[in-house]
C-alpha cells in the first residue's frame, strides 16, 4: 500500500511561488489586462496608402510601448473606403474596432452615394494633420512647380494628375483649389483617382500620369531615393527635409492641409469609448509617437470629445459644398 501525502505548509507556499512565477512568465501585459487584445484596427485603402502607414505606425507603438496587447490590423478596400465604412457601420455596438480615416473617406462617402458619414459613427479622436505635395517622377521635365503650372493652364486635358483619394477627398480637393487659386477652371482638370498611395505611386512611377498630389509621409525613401521629385507643398511652412517651396512661395495664394483620425462603430457603450480614447491618449503621450510625427512629416491635431464631433460635421459640409460646386453632386 502506498502512504497518502499531504503537502507541508512550506510545500504549500513553495508551489504558490512556483505558480506566481508561471503566471508572470505568461507576460501579461497591460493591454492584456484591459481587455484589449482583441482590439483591431481597420485601414480603409490599400497597403502602403496613408491610412496604412499612420495605422501601422500607431499599432505598433501601441504594442512596442505595452499600450494594448496585439493589435490586428486589415485593410478593406473599395470605392475610396466607402466598403470600409459601410462595414464600420454594419458593426453597431463593436466595442473592439477602430477604423483609421480621414477626409478622403469623407468625400468618397458622397461621391459613392453612400449614405453613411463619419459623423454618424463614434469619433474616438483626430490625431495628426498632414501637409499636401505636387509629386512628379524623378525624370520628370517639370522641374519647378512654376513648369508645372504653366504647363497645366496651356493645356489642362494634357496634364493628367493622380491622388489617392476618392473624389472629394484631400487628393482631389487639393489640386482642384490648386488650380482655381492659379487661375485655371477646376472643372478642367483631368483628374485620375487611385485607390490609396500605393497604387498612385505605381501610376507615378510608371508614367501613367503626369503628376501626382498626395500626402509626403507614404512617399520618404522614394523622395529620399529621387525616384519622386516634390515641386511644392501645401501648407503655410516648408516641411523639414524636403527640397520645395510653399505654394504660396511660388505665388500662389493657397494653404491647405489633410487629416487623419480614428473612429469606431456606432453605438458603443460609454466605457468602450472612454477605453479607446485612452488608449489614444497614451499613444500620444509617447516619445516614439513624437518622433514618427517628425519622421513622417506629420502634424500633431490631436482631438477628442465634442470638439471632434463637431469637426466631423463640418468637414461633411465642407466637402458638400466643394462637389457641389464642382458639379459632382
Amino acid at each position: 500500500m502506498f502512504a497518502t501525502w499531504r503537502p507541508t505548509a512550506r510545500a504549500v507556499a513553495v508551489l504558490a511561488v512556483i505558480a506566481a512565477l508561471l503566471v508572470s512568465a505568461c507576460g501579461v501585459t497591460r493591454g492584456e489586462q484591459t481587455g484589449l487584445h482583441r482590439l483591431r484596427m481597420m485601414v480603409p485603402n490599400s497597403p502602403g496608402g496613408g491610412y496604412d502607414l499612420t495605422a501601422r505606425t500607431a499599432v505598433k507603438i501601441m504594442e512596442d510601448d505595452k499600450i494594448t496587447g496585439r493589435v490586428e490590423v486589415f485593410n478593406v478596400i473599395g470605392a475610396g473606403g466607402t466598403v470600409a465604412m459601410a462595414r464600420l457601420m454594419n458593426e453597431h455596438g463593436n466595442g473592439d474596432l477602430m477604423m483609421m480615416m480621414g477626409l478622403g473617406v469623407v468625400g468618397a462617402t458622397y461621391t459613392n452615394g453612400s449614405r453613411d458619414r463619419a459623423s454618424d459613427a463614434t469619433a474616438i479622436a483626430k490625431i495628426v494633420e498632414e501637409q499636401e505635395g505636387i509629386l512628379v517622377p524623378g525624370d520628370s521635365p517639370f522641374r519647378t512647380v512654376r513648369d508645372f503650372i504653366d504647363a497645366w493652364k496651356a493645356d489642362p486635358a494634357k496634364v493628367t494628375i493622380g491622388g489617392g483619394s476618392s473624389p472629394g477627398g484631400p487628393d482631389h480637393l487639393f489640386p482642384m483649389e490648386t488650380a482655381k487659386a492659379a487661375g485655371l477652371d477646376p472643372t478642367k482638370v483631368n483628374f485620375v483617382s487611385y485607390d490609396g498611395g500605393g497604387d498612385l505611386l505605381t501610376a507615378l512611377l510608371g508614367n501613367k500620369i503626369a503628376a501626382g498630389t498626395s500626402g509626403l509621409g507614404e512617399y520618404v525613401d522614394q523622395i529620399e531615393s529621387g525616384q519622386v521629385r516634390v515641386l511644392a507643398v501645401s501648407g503655410q511652412e516648408r516641411v523639414e527635409g524636403i527640397d520645395a517651396p510653399t505654394l504660396t512661395e511660388a505665388g500662389i495664394d493657397l494653404t491647405f492641409t489633410n487629416w487623419r483620425g480614428v473612429l469606431a462603430p456606432p453605438g458603443i457603450s460609454d466605457e468602450d469609448r472612454a477605453t479607446l480614447v485612452r488608449v489614444l491618449e497614451e499613444l500620444h503621450a509617447t516619445d516614439a509617437w513624437k518622433e514618427a510625427l517628425v519622421k513622417n512629416g506629420w502634424s500633431d491635431a490631436f482631438m477628442t470629445g465634442e470638439p471632434f464631433e463637431a469637426f466631423l460635421r463640418e468637414q461633411d459640409q465642407r466637402v458638400e459644398t466643394t462637389l457641389s460646386d464642382l458639379g459632382l453632386l
